[in-house]
């Protein structure tokens, strides 16, 4: 046993692209762990428990969960019925839950009467349901938000009222979740970016929104929310029957949750596009505060707004690439104090669970967050704070499989203060927000004077909460004072609101009393306000002309390029739109110059730190952050891209060998289709007579025939892949005479193989050499740690989850230790990277038990391609092995 325990720890070595990171949950009294909460790291502390897996009893995989007024548990499976369970209190000897499936309506046993659900709320004695689904011959409700009531008491949900149906795109884009006003009068909702806004009753937000951005407009090369437009996801406010609906909140991507703190503050958490990753408009998952009236800026394709423009409002805090599930507020658990004060977020697809802190700061909230629960594989659906104090989750989503968990808190929690945030912990800025909002329901009385003074308030949160209070009131109250406003702050956020709502007439008069403002003693913030309020005037409006355009152009081709990357952005493209002659010239100027901020999109968890926790998107990250593309260049390039005027020979020289050399870097799964698009552009006003050199020149002969993707001139594996399994392969290797071994090579690169290994003296030296592999191994041993890598993992090659004392934890391979640092890769595309971490901040160490690539690696091949591939691993790509003969 101890040679085959050997022979296979080496194949695995030899195999091992990268190692995943978990962390087993020891138990002093060494009673019996369930596998699935062995691998998850928890606070000291705490207790998880492991209660259901619904796939193995053919339920489905849940998505949401309430608890009724009975204390009963109701899930939802994501691609069926309802359940309602019993759940065995903490410490009974049975941690087994009673479930039953409910049959609502008149259905029967046959069809669902009510399920195919992204959410559930149990509330006003009635359960809501928030369906996000197509109608099918299985289940005929349409997407929208039901009201399931039982109406002769006999413990069943008989009654079904549809209380809207919602328009757009079904699916994961789709209507969310629902959550209890703190008066508990009404319910707030969360919508994705595929649904339409509907009719409301009330808009706290007045309904004037535009995409609002002079960037040539580059829909998702892809196809993603291309149909979809401002003003993307949003939060609206509605009473217990359904019949009155107030628009709160919009600009999100895809939030799925919302919470509210022990003061009534509203918190979200929202998506990235992970397509977009690289690109200077990618955003980050975010946790942001759910304003009265306010907007957050999502727009599609590349025409996202900035968090810097002022008229929409900055995240409380980046966390980094992610899905975001679920949101909840700790204030009902039994936990300590410090778990118990704050927000929760999920991520679903890199299965950590974070802990925000949040700190009342201005109008809003500063932020810190650090992991609370993490697993892998762990996506994270769903999760509530049930009855007994104890938090409830539960992973699944996608079909994928779903499991549901306990956790709780085994200490003393007797001498925990009760307390929490209160009225009197909140600052000034907070309540004078507060007060500006009571005019965000329509025209007041007083209004215009309260808010105006506010426009120039130095709290951002509190100037937008003016503005919007000011845009609820009657034009003709305040469009003369935003003209004549000498205040530069308050000016231009007069003059953007005075853009939402007022005429094309009055667009010279803007730009004149924006121009008034001397820009050369503004601070950076009230220059980037002024450039982004010049931009959203002509977004509206369109280009000024005569005399009026020649001024602007004047006024601001004296200071540009300007100091920040970010006012370099906003000018430029207003420059390019009013067809200044100075902008392509002092764009190509800054093109191959232009630096990235070193803070450029900061983050909670470093994409590095994601690589090694899910083999589905480690790869693609690790494969980015080798080669990140320059956003500050990217974002010129593009605005350059859809300049109509100001071109000559040289400059379109200049240009197209630009975009020819972007191509080397990589960026998300739309990066190739962003640059193309944006080469294309300028392509089509370049002389008919150059268009085939400058194509050629500019990279087009490089590109497929959509322009999204590299021409890859190596053979590729043209597939059908599959889901490959030991048994359905092991046949295919018993035979390996006569493969193709250039072939084999070929699906060695494609596989990724090479990447950390070499072979022949060619690939990666992250892993060890494979050319003797099949000198010691069989096609069966090979194939077995090929597909099922988790069963033996190497010392020498794993990866190490180094837990820190802020709670956090990196997962990365020790290269090497001295007595006060790790040095740590994280990265097999960039070994030369070496995170260094202190020894001091760090309190445990644990080797990695899960390999998270080669699962997936070999799925792209078919048989023979993996016959190919496994002749080559076991010769070594020597065509005079016997596998050949």
């Amino acid at each position: 046993m101890y040679k085959i325990k050997m022979m296979k720890n080496w194949l695995m070595a030899g195999l091992i692209l990268l190692m995943m990171g978990s962390c087993g949950q020891s138990d002093g009294d060494q009673k019996e762990v369930h596998p699935k909460v062995a691998k998850l790291k928890l606070p000291t502390g705490f207790e998880a428990e492991h209660l259901y897996s619904p796939g193995e009893n053919d339920q489905g995989s849940w998505v949401g969960m309430t608890f009724d007024d009975k204390n009963r548990l109701l899930t939802v499976d994501q691609y069926g019925a309802i359940y309602r369970l019993e759940v065995p209190a903490i410490g009974s000897d049975s941690l087994t839950p009673t479930v039953q499936k409910l049959i609502i309506g008149d259905n029967g046993d046959d069809k669902i009467g009510m399920g195919y659900a992204q959410a559930l709320l149990y509330a006003f004695n009635s359960l809501y349901v928030m369906v996000n689904h197509r109608a099918n011959d299985d289940f005929d409700k349409s997407t929208g938000l039901y009201r399931l009531q039982d109406t002769n008491g006999d413990d069943q949900f008989d009654k079904i009222t549809t209380l809207k149906e919602f328009t757009g795109s079904p699916g994961e884009h789709g209507p969310h979740s629902m959550v209890v006003s703190p008066d508990g009068q009404s319910i707030y909702i969360v919508v994705g970016n595929h649904i339409d806004v509907p009719e409301m009753d009330h808009y706290r937000i007045p309904r004037v929104w535009e995409n609002d951005n002079l960037i040539p407009e580059i829909k998702d090369p892809r196809g993603h929310a291309n149909s979809r437009g401002a003003p993307g996801g949003w939060v609206a406010k509605i009473d217990p029957e359904g019949k009155e609906w107030e628009l709160v909140s919009v600009g999100y991507r895809n939030p799925f949750d919302v919470a509210f703190n022990e003061v009534g503050d509203l918190f979200t958490y929202d998506s990235d596009m992970e397509w977009d990753f690289g690109m200077p408009w990618y955003r980050p998952t975010r946790i942001n505060h759910v304003t009265s009236g306010s907007e957050y800026g999502w727009r599609t394709g590349n025409m996202k707004w900035s968090p810097e423009y002022t008229d929409n409002l900055p995240a409380v805090l980046n966390i980094g690439q992610g899905s975001p599930t679920n949101v909840f507020y700790g204030s009902k658990a039994k936990f300590p104090e410090e778990y118990r004060n704050a927000l929760y977020a999920f991520d679903w697809s890199f299965g950590i669970m974070y802990k925000i802190n949040l700190t009342p700061s201005g109008g809003s909230y500063s932020a810190t967050g650090e992991e609370f629960i993490s697993g892998s594989p762990l996506p994270l659906t769903d999760g509530v704070i049930g009855p007994d104090g104890a938090l409830y989750f539960m992973t699944g989503g996608r079909r994928l499989e779903s499991d549901l968990y306990r956790v709780h808190y085994t200490g003393d929690l007797s001498g925990e203060s009760k307390g929490g945030l209160t009225e009197a912990d909140l600052p000034e800025e907070h309540k004078i927000r507060r007060s500006l909002e009571a005019y965000h329901t329509g025209a007041k009385s007083g209004a215009i004077d309260f808010a105006w003074p506010y426009l120039s308030y130095s709290d951002r949160f509190v100037q937008y909460a003016a503005r919007i209070a000011v845009e609820h009131q009657p034009l003709s109250e305040w469009q003369s004072k935003a003209l004549n406003e000498t205040n530069t702050k308050a000016l231009t956020q007069a003059i953007i609101a005075l853009a939402r709502h007022g005429k094309a007439s009055q667009r010279d008069q803007m730009i004149q009393a924006l121009m008034k403002a001397d820009y050369g003693s503004l601070d950076e913030g009230d220059k980037m306000n002024l450039a982004r309020a010049f931009e959203v005037v002509i977004a509206r409006h369109g280009n000024p002309s005569g005399a009026v355009r020649n001024q602007l152009i004047a006024y601001l081709d004296e200071h540009f390029p300007a100091e920040t990357n970010e006012i370099n952005r906003v000018m430029g493209k207003v420059l390019v739109k009013l067809e200044a002659p100075s902008a392509v010239p002092k764009l190509l100027g800054m093109l191959d110059e232009a630096e990235d901020d070193p803070n450029f999109q900061k983050t909670l968890t470093a994409s590095s730190d994601l690589i090694m926790r899910n083999p589905r998107y480690g790869l693609d990250i690790a494969n980015m952050l080798a080669n990140v593309p320059p956003a500050q260049q990217t974002y010129l390039a593009t605005v350059l891209g859809g300049a109509k005027a100001g071109w000559d020979e040289s400059s379109y020289e200049e240009y197209f060998n630009w975009t020819n050399n972007a191509f080397q870097y990589k960026g998300g799964r739309s990066y190739v289709g962003f640059i193309d698009r944006a080469r294309k552009m300028a392509l089509s006003t370049v002389p008919k007579s150059k268009f085939d050199h400058y194509d050629e020149l500019s990279g087009g002969k490089r590109l497929s025939g959509s322009g999204n993707e590299i021409v890859e001139t190596t053979i590729q594996p043209e597939g059908p892949g599959k889901r490959w399994t030991v048994e359905e392969a092991a046949p295919l290797v018993e035979d390996l005479k006569g493969r193709d071994l250039e072939k084999g090579k070929a699906m060695f690169n494609a596989t990724l193989c090479s990447s950390c290994h070499a072979m022949g003296g060619e690939g990666g030296v992250v892993g060890p050499d494979l050319t003797q592999l099949g000198t010691r191994f069989s096609p069966k041993d090979i194939l077995e740690a090929t597909i099922n890598p988790n069963d033996v993992i190497s010392d020498q090659y794993a990866a190490m989850v180094f837990v820190m004392g802020d709670k956090s934890s990196v997962v990365g391979r020790l290269l090497r230790e001295d007595e006060t640092t790790y040095y740590v890769s994280q990265n097999p595309f960039s070994p030369d990277m070496i995170m260094e971490i202190p020894k001091d901040k760090v309190t445990s160490t644990k080797e990695s038990e899960v390999s998270v690539m080669l699962p997936g690696l070999v799925n792209r091949l078919n048989a023979e391609e993996l016959k190919d591939l496994m002749a080559y691993l076991v010769s070594g790509g020597n065509p005079n092995h016997e596998v050949y003969q």
